[in-house]
C-alpha cells in the first residue's frame, strides 16, 4: 500500500478515516471507490482483518512495511515493558509523529517532508532523518527563518496536543516530557491486533 497517492482512497479502501480528519469522505462512504467499491464489501477473514489493522498503522504513520517491521523487532527484543507499548512508543516519538502531532505540520506528510527538507531542529541540531527517535527532555522547532510558512502554521495551530507533549507556540517548538502510554496515543489502531499480524 503507497501513502503518496490520494489520501482519501487510502481512507475509502481501509474503511475508515486513517488521520481522524472530519472532513474525509470516508466518513460518509466506507468502502472503496469505484462504481464498483460498494459492491466489493464483503466481511474479511481474520487474516484480512488483522491485515486491515496493520496497512491502518502504516497509512496513519506514513511508513514502509520495512520500518514498520524494523520496530516491531525492536520492540519485541526490547527489556522490559509489553510489545503493544513499546512497539506504539517507538512509533509516536519519530521525528516526524512529533512534529504532526504537535501541529508543528497540518499532516504527517507535510511533518516528513519538513524534516526531510531539514526546516526541523533537536535540541537546537538540525536533523533530517524522520525515524529519529525524540528522546523524553528533548526539545523539537521549526527553523522559522528557514521555513516562515511552517512557523506561520505552528503558531496559528488549534490542536490540542496529547499530554507527553508540551508545546510553545510563541517559539514554534514542542518538548517530550516523557513517555506515552499507550491509550494516551491518538492513532485510531488496535495495535495488539497489529502485534498479532507481525506474530503469526
Amino acid at each position: 500500500m503507497k501513502t503518496n497517492g490520494p489520501k482519501h482512497k487510502i481512507c475509502r479502501r481501509l474503511g475508515s478515516c486513517v488521520w481522524g480528519s472530519p472532513k474525509c469522505p470516508s466518513n460518509k462512504r466506507g468502502y472503496p471507490a469505484g462504481m464498483h467499491g460498494k459492491s466489493r464489501r464483503s466481511k474479511l477473514s481474520t487474516y484480512g482483518e488483522l491485515l486491515a489493522e496493520k496497512q491502518r498503522l502504516r497509512a496513519h504513520y506514513a511508513m514502509g512495511e520495512k520500518q514498520l517491521r524494523i520496530a516491531y523487532a525492536k520492540a519485541k527484543l526490547g527489556a522490559s515493558g509489553s510489545t503493544p507499548e513499546k512497539f506504539m512508543q517507538a512509533l509516536e516519538l519519530r521525528l516526524a509523529s512529533v512534529v504532526f502531532r504537535s501541529g508543528l505540520a497540518p499532516t504527517i506528510f507535510a511533518a516528513k517532508q519538513a524534516v526531510n527538507h531539514g526546516h526541523v531542529l533537536v535540541d537546537g541540531q538540525r536533523v533530517d532523518r524522520n525515524g529519529y527517535l525524540v528522546k523524553p527532555g528533548q526539545t523539537v522547532s521549526v527553523d522559522a527563518q528557514k521555513s516562515p510558512s511552517i512557523a506561520t502554521i505552528a503558531q496559528n495551530t488549534d490542536v490540542v496536543p496529547p499530554p507527553y507533549l508540551e508545546i510553545d507556540k510563541a517559539k514554534c517548538k514542542v518538548t517530550v516530557t516523557r513517555l506515552p502510554a499507550a491509550d494516551e496515543i491518538p492513532s485510531g489502531v488496535e495495535v495488539i491486533r497489529v502485534v498479532e499480524f507481525y506474530a503469526r
